[in-house]
């Protein structure tokens, strides 16, 4: 059994029914992953490298994790809250120095760090095209600064899913966030339609295969721990109708 270890915030939070259809994009992970890959999410809501440290999350992980486990490092989001000083962090100093820590944890115990820069928010200017500026770009230069100062392997989610949802469009992209309405969730009555941070169920499993091709593309000790017959498989719906030949067939026999 391989172990990964994830650390960060509610992009990749393991969502109780209570919140659905919020989901995780490392709740939704395993999807993706070979059958002997088990995901351990660590990652909680409005956390930053400074706050998880401080609450004694990364001392939890310390405690569990072992020789041949994996370290997900995936934070931004949270480190960016300047007038939140139990949070933030200054991309160039803080930020990098907390990341050292969490390579330490994994080191020290014979686990396999990597870095993932943040998702992207979907945040587009006026005319609806363009995304505008990150506020995640100081810390993804810093998290490239960290991988080469530490030597670890990162895999850059940032411009991944910048690229789609500049791509997709704005309309588009809605049903990947939590864009709620009326109504249609018990805890939203009123609707939600300016949650551009977190991910439905739909947008987890999206930005998932994005994170999976890129974490093919990182090399070993990585891309084994992913299943290329499922992306392959999806690449195949994605380019074709699913009444072509062979998809439609599978599913025809697997319905007698």
């Amino acid at each position: 059994m391989r172990i990964i270890f994830w650390a960060g915030d509610s992009t990749n939070t393991c969502n109780k029914a209570n919140k659905y259809p919020q989901t995780g994009i490392a709740q939704a992970f395993d999807r993706y992953t070979m059958p002997d890959v088990v995901i351990y999410d660590h990652a909680i809501n409005g956390r930053s490298t400074k706050s998880f440290i401080d609450q004694g999350r990364l001392a939890r992980i310390d405690e569990e994790i072992r020789e041949g486990d994996y370290l997900f490092i995936q934070f931004g989001h949270n480190d960016e809250k300047i007038t939140d000083l139990s949070r933030y962090t200054d991309p160039n100093t803080d930020f990098i120095d907390n990341l050292g820590k969490y390579v330490n944890v994994a080191r020290n115990r014979g686990a396999i760090p990597l870095f993932i820069t943040p998702l992207e928010r979907r945040s587009f200017e006026d005319d609806h095209k363009r995304l505008k500026i990150s506020e995640h770009e100081p810390y993804v230069e810093a998290y490239f600064k960290a991988s080469q100062k530490y030597e670890v392997p990162i895999v850059d989610l940032f411009k991944a899913s910048r690229q789609f949802i500049e791509r997709t469009g704005d309309e588009e992209t809605k049903k990947y966030f939590m864009h709620v309405k009326k109504g249609e969730v018990f805890w939203l009555p009123e609707g939600l339609s300016t949650d551009n941070t977190h991910l439905k169920y739909e947008g987890a499993m999206k930005f998932g295969e994005l994170l999976a091709k890129e974490i093919i593309k990182a090399g070993e000790p990585f891309s084994s721990l992913i299943d290329e017959s499922v992306l392959k498989e999806l690449d195949m719906v994605h380019d074709r109708n699913l009444q072509d030949e062979g998809v439609a067939d599978e599913y025809a026999v697997a319905d007698m």
